[in-house]
């Protein structure tokens, strides 16, 4: 009888998932728990839309480690004390190390939790607007391969045009199409995954 040594038991009883969460254990849970899980609480959204814009040019498990720190920094991403952000408070996140310090992304998340809160004047939330594009409906893509995911849509186009109308800064195709997987309106994970 052969018996298995600790990482032979570990490959059989870790589930199979998409490929690009690696194995870093921050990763992994974002993974498990969230991409792809359909989100309707606006807080959440606006959450999101921060970090994706914030990650524009950089790694995604860089911006999920600094997840804590923008929450410290953000107001826990209460889209109304954002939105009330001032010069003194756009000093502070330039000087906070657990940041991307990027004046340009900085200056976008304070504008885009103002215009962020117009959509909710004129939609009741923005969850509403955005589940608008799909019609309410998750979008189930049935991708076997990585490579085979797009980075921009048809309709991540739609939507990205339709906020810069808005006035929302840092929010192109890619990523309001990695808003759309992360917050479920999309979901790319791959057929073999556990969590499809």
């Amino acid at each position: 009888m052969k018996y298995l040594n600790e990482s032979e038991e570990m490959l059989m009883t870790e589930p199979i998932r998409c490929s690009w969460c690696g194995t870093d254990p921050i990763y992994v849970r974002y993974h498990d728990e969230e991409w792809g899980k359909p989100v309707h609480d606006d807080q959440k959204h606006f959450e999101c839309l921060t970090l994706e814009s914030a990650q524009a040019g950089l790694s995604w498990i860089t911006i999920l480690r600094k997840r804590d720190n923008y929450r410290d920094a953000y107001a826990d991403f209460d889209v109304e004390a954002v939105s009330l952000f001032d010069e003194t408070d756009m000093e502070r996140l330039l000087n906070n190390p657990g940041i991307v310090r990027n004046r340009r992304k900085i200056e976008a998340s304070i504008n885009n939790a103002k215009r962020f809160i117009e959509i909710q004047q004129e939609f009741g939330t923005l969850d509403a607007y955005i589940w608008s594009f799909v019609d309410g409906e998750t979008l189930n893509n049935e991708w076997t391969a990585i490579e085979e995911i797009p980075a921009t849509t048809e309709l991540s186009h739609r939507i990205s045009k339709d906020l810069k109308r808005r006035g929302f800064k840092f929010l192109g195709p890619t990523t309001i199409y990695a808003h759309l997987q992360a917050t479920g309106l999309v979901n790319d994970h791959l057929t073999s995954c556990f969590a499809k």
